[in-house]
């Protein structure tokens, strides 16, 4: 039964395949958060495998590759990023023709990755035996989301590996291989019943490996996961009091003239209603603040009644400065101390596309979809924060949380990772649960306990194994009052970053070449 799917499969072309493609890929997108319908990737890339074998056949496959992995591809990523329309319809006046391109347009974007690799897969195409093919489809396939982090300035969002993002047990792997190296991991576990096809080879052996794959594979990940959180340390550092503020208000009135003093109050009110103990430090999200805080003293001494007692506050806050003979305006995160005086300013680097600046711009006849005067400017890249009371912290703001690998400075490591966003941006479903589930991730690659501060949700305190100890979820006004959690010894991961992942997929390419010469041999 299953040969004969594969030949159908196979079989199709033009518009069949290309649909079909198009079906697996939205089919594999249903794993990724926030529904985690993990099983679903089996079929996803077993068939997309099958496609691909058709199109090996004859001439061109290259290019039939390319299409049968750029239609997987646009399937896959206009459903799983289908919240891009979110940030249009803030004013739909101005901005809600954009979505019929937008959506569309993103996932024939980022479909290309797939695409090339699919394209190469075809054009290669394996000799011999179904797990040469498998091997050398999740090397490449590796190196594609690779890629996809650092082309046109990147967006490594819902990689394969955050599939596992529901289960902390299966993420552990990531303190080792990275996110990336669990994806590639998780392409070969889903595409191994392919070989259940494959009828060649004797019964029992493909059975063997698509059973070692498919189920021994993820069985041992769960179980090495589980043992080391077994033995998870819970330190925290001492005297050390955070208070996270959500103070959840709708993007369509965060920047309203006769709504700004009042949202600057909401903050403040939030921040020191809450009862237990009061805190030594108080963080606020994104811009948190609607007025430029670091050229307003009396708005930094309004702001500062948080923190009343004493301590300090945290906050996001946009700012302008004079840069390059010119003013800038720079999405901020400042430190403020309970008499209004700044400590440390970090700018944000990695600026959001269209949303904080836009590329080419005078040649695309569109502006960017957060309204203001002109783009902003990044700040000079990945920083320690210092902060009284409190250990060094990597600054993330926002999506500078989404890029494996490239959360904390060069030389000196952080003790922690402060995330401030404002996923109002986002609307109320998909988009700030990847958000956070892609956020989360980075604490168990660095074992580094994140600390996130969203507008609208999800605010969270992760520790170092990506155990979540804290949690606002969307919608919510509120604070979470938390400790913070100790870091660990720098992972495999913080210590070698992405060489790990490329290792993994040469070997995946070398264990293809290994049984293509197997079979050719045998």
């Amino acid at each position: 039964m299953l040969a004969a799917a594969a030949e159908r499969l196979r079989a199709l072309a033009g518009w069949r395949r290309a649909l079909a493609a198009a079906g697996f890929g939205a089919l594999a997108a249903l794993a990724l958060p926030p529904l985690h319908l993990v099983p679903a990737l089996v079929p996803a890339f077993v068939g997309l495998l099958w496609l691909l074998e058709g199109a090996c056949a004859g001439r061109r496959r290259a290019w039939r590759g390319f299409l049968t992995g750029f239609w997987f591809g646009l399937g896959h990523f206009m459903l799983g990023l289908h919240w891009i329309a979110e940030p249009l319809l803030v004013d739909p006046a101005r901005t809600a023709w954009m979505i019929p391109f937008a959506v569309p347009g993103v996932g024939a974007l980022l479909a290309v990755f797939p695409a090339a690799a699919c394209g190469i897969f075809a054009a290669w195409r394996p000799a011999g035996a179904a797990p040469a093919r498998v091997l050398g489809f999740a090397g490449l396939w590796l190196f594609a989301e690779w890629l996809r982090g650092f082309v046109l300035t990147g967006f490594p969002w819902n990689l394969v590996g955050y599939a596992w993002s529901g289960s902390v047990e299966m993420l552990q792997a990531s303190a080792a291989v990275g996110i990336l190296g669990l994806g590639g991991l998780t392409v070969v576990m889903a595409a191994m019943p392919a070989v259940l096809a494959e009828t060649a080879w004797p019964v029992r052996r493909p059975w063997g490996l698509a059973v070692l794959a498919t189920c021994v594979l993820p069985a041992l990940l769960w179980a090495g996961g589980a043992a080391r959180l077994a033995g998870a340390a819970d330190a925290t550092v001492p005297d050390v009091r955070l208070r996270i503020v959500q103070a959840n208000i709708a993007q369509r009135d965060k920047w309203r003239e006769e709504r700004r003093v009042a949202n600057l109050d909401r903050h403040v009110a939030l921040s020191r209603e809450a009862d237990g103990p009061p805190p030594t430090h108080v963080i606020w999200p994104e811009t948190a603040v609607p007025f430029l805080l670091a050229n307003d003293p009396l708005a930094r001494i309004r702001a500062v009644q948080a923190v009343a007692g004493g301590g300090v506050l945290l906050t996001g806050t946009v700012r302008t400065a004079f840069h390059g003979g010119a003013r800038r305006l720079f999405n901020s995160m400042l430190v403020v101390d309970a008499q209004a005086d700044i400590g440390h300013i970090y700018d944000k680097a990695h600026l959001v596309p269209f949303g904080e600046y836009v590329p080419l711009r005078g040649i695309l006849p569109i502006d960017r979809i957060v309204p203001g005067q002109g783009d902003f400017t990044p700040g000079g890249g990945r920083e320690l924060l210092q902060v009284s009371g409190l250990p060094p912290a990597s600054p993330l703001i926002c999506y500078e949380a989404i890029f494996p690998g490239r959360v904390t400075p060069d030389g000196a490591r952080p003790g922690w990772l402060l995330n401030l966003t404002n996923d109002a941006w986002f609307g109320t479903f998909a988009g700030p649960q990847q958000h956070f589930a892609i956020a989360s991730a980075r604490a168990v690659e660095e074992g580094l306990p994140m600390v996130r501060a969203a507008n609208t949700g999800i605010s969270a305190v992760v520790d170092p194994y990506g155990r979540v100890l804290a949690r606002l979820d969307i919608g919510v006004a509120g604070v979470l009052d938390s400790d913070l959690p100790a870091a660990l010894e720098p992972t495999p991961y913080a210590r070698w970053g992405d060489a790990i992942p490329t290792i993994l997929a040469l070997l995946f390419l070398g264990g293809a070449l290994v049984f293509s010469r197997a079979r050719e041999s045998a």
